[in-house]
């Protein structure tokens, strides 16, 4: 058996409730034929680079299980006549990351720079000095 990586893209217009359903539908193919399901992530509903089937958004899914190809064909094929998945991406893997995944882990703050600091202090002293005038 085999690693492999999905990356699902479901409709937008379907709530994440039905997406997990239909994930847990192609998940089942799976270990129905001998093979487990290593590694699953939602990450949400996110905007589209370009339009697909007049849809801007999609609920995106994570898989990396282990399996036979002629399971994967299935599961492909299957995915593939399902009306609310709008794409998706099989790869082989060597090795499945324990870690979560970027898409998963989140965007550290960025520090503000001084002149930034600066021009927050200046309009937050305006808006005191106007409140203070006005006898507010």
């Amino acid at each position: 058996m085999r690693l492999y990586e999905c990356v699902i893209i479901g409709r937008q217009d379907v709530s994440s409730g039905h997406v997990e359903e239909l994930v847990n539908e192609f998940c089942s193919i799976i270990e129905k034929d001998g093979g487990s399901i290593k590694k699953r992530e939602y990450w949400g509903l996110r905007s589209l680079a370009y339009r697909i089937k007049k849809n801007r958004k999609g609920h995106y899914i994570l898989l990396n299980f282990e399996t036979n190809p002629k399971t994967l064909k299935e599961f492909e094929r299957v995915m593939g006549l399902n009306e609310d998945i709008l794409r998706f991406m099989t790869i082989v893997i060597d090795a499945v990351e324990e870690n979560p995944s970027v898409m998963m882990q989140t965007k550290p703050e960025r520090p503000r720079s001084e002149k930034t600091e600066r021009q927050v202090s200046q309009n937050d002293d305006e808006i005191n000095n106007q409140l203070s005038a006005e006898g507010v």
